[in-house]
């Protein structure tokens, strides 16, 4: 696996944001954006712990998504 790819919302209800792995059971949340990159970046280590070396994703990319919402 070369890489794995992670869906990135902000939770405006509650602050902070989300990210949820795409085909993978992995979801954390952060306060910031810097804080939410370091819970993946061990989110993924836990997850693929028990997976050799060559094995585990090369590469996390955040995709961030953002929802707008405008008055017709």
């Amino acid at each position: 696996m070369s890489e794995i790819i992670f869906e990135v919302r902000e939770d405006e209800a509650e602050g902070g944001y989300t990210a949820a792995a795409l085909g993978h059971d992995i979801f954390t949340e952060g306060e910031t954006l810097e804080e939410l990159r370091r819970m993946v970046r061990e989110a993924v280590a836990c997850h693929f712990f028990d997976l050799a070396e060559g094995d585990r994703p090369k590469v996390i990319r955040l995709h961030q998504v953002r929802d707008e919402v405008l008055a017709a």
